[in-house]
């Protein structure tokens, strides 16, 4: 039975026991182990509602053409099932749901669930290393124009010349501005403060 269920699951991702709750499959993406190199498959674990109980009417469609009755049938059928299931966490210890969890009761009697950690179900951690190709051609697309990495870092450095260029030119202006005032601080040292046809003081 959990089967069917399990299948239902992971195609739609939340499954609804009528009177006990939603049980939701939540997937955490793939992500990277930068100190191991390898990139970590998608995680997925299991998440309990129980405040919202209600199968929707596809699960009912599902569940009729997979077990061959009619939709009704799998209502009853369904109904059933919920019920023994409220009643095996009431009266046993606790429930397990292949490859999902375990329903159990606490000391308030209110339904718990403890979800199966799946490490990556059936995938395994990839390998991954970093390649740096030296003097490697590719093409790039630049604006409307396609043009060649190498095309482009020539243009880069030539542009970049360009502007130490434009760059320059205020250190040559700061050079000549401080000349300037150099050769007034001589004059007004040698000649004191006279200006033009003045009388020294």
């Amino acid at each position: 039975m959990f089967k069917v269920l399990n299948a239902y699951l992971f195609q739609h991702r939340s499954i609804s026991v009528p009177g006990l709750g939603t049980i939701y499959l939540e997937i955490l993406p793939a992500n990277a182990d930068v100190a191991d190199r390898t990139i970590l498959p998608p995680l997925y674990q299991f998440r309990f509602d129980k405040y919202f109980d209600a199968p929707d009417r596809e699960f009912f469609s599902y569940m009729a053409a997979h077990k061959n009755i009619l939709d009704y049938e799998a209502i009853k059928w369904y109904n059933e099932f919920a019920f023994e299931l409220r009643n095996r966490i009431r009266t046993e210890e606790e429930v397990s749901w292949d490859g999902v969890g375990i329903l159990k009761k606490d000391e308030g009697g209110n339904v718990i669930f403890e979800s199966v950690v799946n490490k990556g179900l059936f995938l395994a951690p990839t390998p991954a290393y970093r390649v740096n190709r030296q003097n490697a051609q590719h093409t790039l697309l630049v604006g409307d124009q396609e043009r060649t990495n190498v095309e482009m870092n020539e243009w880069l450095n030539d542009e970049e010349a360009g502007s130490r260029k434009k760059r320059s030119w205020w250190i040559i202006a700061l050079i000549l501005g401080a000349l300037a005032l150099a050769a007034l601080g001589w004059h007004f040292y040698s000649n004191g403060w006279s200006i033009g046809n003045q009388i020294k003081l």
